[in-house]
């Protein structure tokens, strides 16, 4: 009977776990992913692997130093953008800005990122410029600046942003306005269109719904 009893036991905390497992991704991984295969049992078995941002240093606007270390354990939101920008960048920090916010009740575990595709130009005074003339007061959102080819392939590569140099563009540079979602391990978990006011909000139900199932917060 103690036998019998113990083997329900272990189903039951098994499918509590297995339960949880699933549950718990409630945003999907995106990116340029690898297959990896491994034996298991003697049986060769296919596993999906999802890239992670890399380690990054820029400086903020106040000239500080900020690693990507320095912001472990928080969920990101980044844009990607540049000051002398009249199209939609004006629109996507109107936006980002709403968005901060309406989140302020979760503002320890969420960190706004707004990096600059035009660092030789927005240095950190041009930044802190371009807060004062968006009346940006919230703490947790760095402008950072850098250098400008890491910059564009860390958009690229990481946050599934396009950025780059286009002769014929506004201010001589292209960029999507995407909005992504980084969780606190380092995977893009949601792009979202940052000129476009439903997909903002829709990010926000995510972002929320992110840190409640997957890290236990409200």
């Amino acid at each position: 009977m103690r036998l019998l009893w113990g083997l329900v036991l272990v189903f039951i905390v098994f499918s509590c776990k297995h339960s949880d497992e699933k549950k718990k991704r409630v945003l999907p991984f995106i990116g340029n992913f690898d297959i990896e295969y491994k034996l298991v049992d003697g049986a060769e078995v296919a596993d999906t692997v999802y890239p992670t941002v890399p380690f990054f240093y820029f400086r903020d606007q106040d000239s500080a130093l900020v690693r990507s270390s320095d912001m472990k354990g928080k969920v990101w939101v980044a844009d990607f953008f540049f000051t002398t920008c009249q199209t939609i960048c004006p629109i996507m920090t109107t936006n980002m800005k709403r968005l901060n916010a309406s989140m302020k009740d979760l503002q320890d575990q969420i960190q706004f990122i707004s990096f600059t595709i035009n660092p030789d130009h927005d240095g950190p005074a041009m930044l802190r410029k371009y807060i004062h003339h968006h009346g940006i007061l919230a703490k947790n959102w760095k402008f950072l600046t850098g250098n400008e080819e890491e910059t564009h392939r860390l958009g690229i590569e990481n946050f599934q942003i396009f950025a780059g140099r286009d002769d014929e563009a506004d201010g001589g540079f292209a960029h999507s306005g995407a909005f992504t979602i980084v969780d606190r391990e380092g995977y893009v978990r949601g792009v979202y269109l940052g000129t476009d006011p439903k997909q903002v909000d829709q990010l926000e139900k995510d972002l929320r719904k992110l840190l409640e199932y997957e890290y236990g917060i409200k």
